[in-house]
């Protein structure tokens, strides 16, 4: 754990050089160039305020020469600084000794916050907090100070008296300083005053300069948000942004939609400082339990503690960024386990009422206080999730839109293509009747209208998925009973719908998805079962919804009852129904008797709506 507080040079090593946008040397030539026209300003200034007063510095010969030299030094160094390409960290040494040398010789001819060149030691502490920071600032104030204090140890030792006798002896007018000012009293003063404001400028300077880099790294990001890229090319952008920033090994994005049971987890990892695809992963059924677990803190990093490294320490903060207090973390051993890490730091996000989160960066490197670490992810995902979930949504109202294309294009075919084909069917039926004389032409034409017939309810098949389903718990029984019914009168397969519920308090996504497994279920027995009977029933038991279909055709090419889980690993069971299963959260069993017939069990739990989003 770093116990430094996160300071403007961790942000910009992260944001600059980690992201390859060192800063410009036209930034840091402006700054100098700024810096040395202040100084000009300032020592022209002086120079009129003793012009106005010649009593302030005695009439010095010597003080008018240091003030010519500081306003020529001021001017070359804005000239050099036209005519170079880049300002060297060197020269900025340089130039800023000379600014703290400067202010401790004019110094000696009229010291006191009261006189015109107190501001050149205000200035020189104001050049060193925006060059760099607060520990710059300090060492700036404590430099002189220290030539300062050396100054009145000269004075002490009588070294001025003697140089006005070297002058004095060469005909030269004296240098006409005043030792009463560097009285250790007085000078003690100052320098308190000095050391305490060069601190206070370096502080507000770094916190201003952490803003800025803040507001940069907020600002690269969300330049990263594209409409055209999609949900999918956006979050690739954003999270790998943060995987590079924070040097982590994976990022892991977990996240639900309103109204679906199902978590929706993304990976991204980090090699050779470069941030791979972001791939999503297969679901689980734990996957709620492993990312999604009921958590008061918006944000959090958690480090494993001791030798042995069993158990984690933790770090929260609340949504107003308040330290919660310490708690078990055993709600992490799930996680811990699925991936294998030592460090995680967490934040949350909720867009609206219809989609939320939570991202992990595993194992990530930070240069800064834990806690304001924190703080800045907190308020990173805050600034950035308005723009990410505005992708969410138009994705949302293209998937409506294409929905509603659909239902359009499944009008159509029902006016146009399926009527046309159920008008060849009838004629073909009639031809075959009347060709009573000829056996092989009345074969070929039964064959012919077994062909449409079958396109026929391909295409109803095709239309049906293709509608965009608005079931609720009002409707859903009687869905269910005229589509199983339609699906009696289509095939000629014997179909009966039963239920002891009359209006289940059933959320609409798991009415939708029960309606959809009926639906592919009664397709996989026209096409692959040869029933000749299938039924279907719902019912409520045991605190769940169970939907059974049963049919007496041949079977899945197993014997016996398996689980979903059996299912899975063994690499049997309809994809598409699973999968459907998995949405809301339920359990599929299958029971099979090879040329005897199938029962499909889905039991859902009768969960709040919260609980399928």
């Amino acid at each position: 754990m770093s116990g430094t507080r996160l300071s403007f040079q961790a942000l910009r090593h992260r944001f600059l050089w980690r992201q390859r946008a060192p800063i410009g040397p036209g930034e840091i030539r402006r700054t100098e160039r700024w810096l040395a026209t202040a100084r000009v300003s300032l020592a022209i200034s002086a120079l009129v305020a003793i012009r106005i007063d010649p009593a302030e510095i005695r009439y010095s010969f010597w003080a008018y020469g240091l003030l010519a030299f500081y306003i020529a030094q001021g001017v070359v160094i804005i000239l050099l600084l036209r005519r170079r390409e880049e300002s060297t960290a060197w020269f900025r040494r340089l130039v800023h000794a000379g600014d703290i040398v400067w202010p401790a010789l004019i110094s000696l001819f009229a010291t006191g916050q009261a006189n015109p060149f107190f501001l050149f030691l205000v200035f020189v502490l104001a050049a060193a907090a925006y060059r760099w920071g607060v520990w710059e600032t300090v060492a700036t104030a404590a430099s002189a100070v220290l030539l300062l204090w050396l100054e009145s140890f000269a004075f002490r030792l009588g070294f001025f008296a003697w140089v006005d006798r070297l002058l004095l002896r060469y005909h030269l007018p004296p240098l006409g300083v005043q030792a009463t000012d560097f009285e250790p009293k007085r000078l003690f003063m100052l320098s308190i005053y000095l050391l305490v404001m060069g601190l206070l400028l370096g502080y507000l300077a770094e916190q201003q300069k952490q803003l800025r880099a803040e507001k940069a790294v907020i600002a690269r990001i969300l330049g990263k948000v594209r409409v055209e890229a999609g949900l999918s090319g956006t979050l690739q952008e954003i999270v790998g942004e943060l995987l590079v920033m924070y040097h982590a090994g994976r990022a892991l994005i977990a996240s639900q939609e309103a109204g679906r049971a199902r978590v929706y987890v993304g990976e991204m990892l980090l090699r050779n400082n470069e941030p791979t695809f972001f791939r999503w992963l297969d679901p689980s059924p734990s996957d709620r339990e492993t990312y999604l677990f009921e958590y008061p803190a918006e944000t959090s990093y958690a480090w494993r503690n001791g030798s042995r490294g069993e158990n984690f320490m933790l770090l929260e903060l609340d949504r107003a960024g308040q330290k919660l207090p310490a708690k078990s973390s055993a709600f992490l051993d799930p996680l811990a386990r699925r991936h294998a890490f030592s460090k995680v730091m967490t934040v949350s996000f909720i867009f609206g009422k219809e989609w939320w989160g939570r991202i992990f960066f595993l194992d990530p490197s930070l240069t800064g206080e834990i806690k304001e670490e924190l703080r800045f992810l907190q308020e990173l995902v805050r600034q950035i999730g308005p723009a990410v979930y505005n992708v969410y949504l138009l994705r949302r109202l293209r998937l409506r839109a294409g929905a509603l294309e659909r239902a359009r294009f499944a009008r159509e075919l029902h006016v146009g293509a399926v009527q046309s084909l159920i008008a060849v069917e009838m004629q073909v039926d009639v031809l075959r009747r009347q060709s009573v004389k000829s056996e092989s032409v009345t074969e070929e034409l039964g064959r012919i209208q077994g062909l449409l017939r079958e396109e026929v309810l391909k295409l109803r098949e095709l239309m049906q998925q293709m509608k965009s389903l608005d079931v609720d718990s009002r409707k859903l029984i009687g869905f269910l009973v005229d589509t199983v019914e339609r699906f009696q009168r289509e095939t000629g397969i014997t179909a009966r719908f039963s239920s002891d519920l009359e209006q289940p308090d059933m959320p609409q996504p798991v009415c939708r998805e029960l309606t959809r497994i009926v639906q592919e279920s009664l397709v996989n027995v026209r096409k692959h079962s040869r029933a000749r009977a299938v039924a279907v029933r719902l019912s409520a038991r045991n605190g769940n919804w169970t939907l059974v279909i049963e049919d007496d055709g041949c079977g899945f090419p197993f014997s016996g009852r398996l689980s979903q889980t059996e299912l899975d690993s063994l690499g049997r069971g309809p994809l598409v129904i699973k999968e459907r299963v998995r949405v809301i959260a339920g359990e599929l069993t299958i029971e099979s008797t090879p040329g005897q017939g199938s029962r499909l069990e889905i039991s859902v739990p009768q969960k709040p709506v919260a609980a399928y989003g």
